[in-house]
């Protein structure tokens, strides 16, 4: 298991080995086999490693940093984002009506009592 973690950094050290995965040259299989037999400073990784002159480390970077901001969007879970947000919604109109309740005075009607001796508009 220790070796897995060796190889993830080592691939952090090698950013240009993520070129060689994501235009299907190679995969990370096949990487981890040749890192498992050689190790790190074999001559086998000259071909590999040679393109990482020619492709500034900056632009790998933020192309995993868009990669992995892109994976971190396709986990959301939209439903629970649409309820969050309708829950939202419904305690701002509660609100709303409460305090338009307090703020403004309905007029009632006054109340005008019936007189004594007047039974049901006879």
């Amino acid at each position: 298991m220790g070796n897995i973690e060796e190889f993830k950094t080592f691939v952090r050290k090698n950013p240009s080995l993520i070129k060689f995965v994501k235009s299907n040259q190679m995969t990370w299989q096949k990487f981890y086999e040749i890192y498992n037999l050689y190790g790190e400073d074999e001559s086998a990784w000259n071909d590999y490693r040679s393109t990482r002159s020619s492709e500034p480390e900056q632009a790998i970077a933020s192309s995993v940093a868009l990669g992995g901001f892109l994976n971190w969007l396709k986990g959301i879970n939209l439903d629970a984002v649409q309820e969050g947000v309708n829950s939202i919604q419904r305690v701002v109109g509660v609100l709303g009506d409460l305090s338009s309740k307090d703020t403004s005075t309905t007029q009632k009607e006054e109340y005008k009592p019936r007189p004594l001796y007047k039974h049901f508009d006879d």
